[in-house]
């Protein structure tokens, strides 16, 4: 997939570009890659992202997948080498999972049910989003800094990587 690019934030400490592994994570429908793209966008529009001991930013991501983990390939935005993590993907696989299944309800719900009613799975969907966010700053804090609407972006990011159609 070609790297994605939006107006940059200011500083250095955020990211340029994001691309993700054709070969590990594949193309999708169009409907999926474009729900990836918006993703990408969203993410690189605003961003706070920083490399815990470097100060050299800013910095490109490409995302692939190794069995179960996803691999943060970070690089200066010359291609210059930063770090590779590898990002266990367990400790998210329940929440993407109850993400999708209250983003369900909140689609049907628009169709049929009451205001009051489509609210509250709506406050429910984004409790588990922020859920889902801490998990992930938590996660990655030994070797990325990132501020929580960074962590926000970079989930559902990674719930679109999961999303089957």
């Amino acid at each position: 997939m070609s790297p994605a690019k939006a107006a940059p934030a200011a500083g250095t400490q955020r990211l340029v570009s994001v691309t993700l592994d054709e070969h590990s994570i594949g193309r999708s429908s169009p409907d999926i890659d474009h729900e990836r793209e918006v993703a990408i966008y969203d993410l690189l529009e605003m961003n706070s992202f920083a490399p815990v001991g470097n100060d050299d930013g800013p910095y490109a991501l490409h995302l692939s997948v190794n069995g179960n983990r996803l691999v943060f390939d970070i690089r200066l935005q010359d291609g210059s080498p930063v770090m590779a993590h590898l990002f266990s993907l367990s400790p998210l696989r329940r929440i993407v999972k109850d993400y999708y299944m209250i983003c369900d309800s909140y689609y049907a719900a628009i169709r049929i049910a009451t205001p009051d009613k489509i609210e509250a799975i709506d406050m429910g969907r984004r409790g588990i989003h922020n859920e889902g966010s801490q998990i992930l700053m938590e996660r990655l804090k030994e070797k990325v800094a990132i501020d929580i609407d960074t962590a926000r972006r970079l989930f559902t990011l990674i719930c679109v990587l999961h999303w089957k159609g």
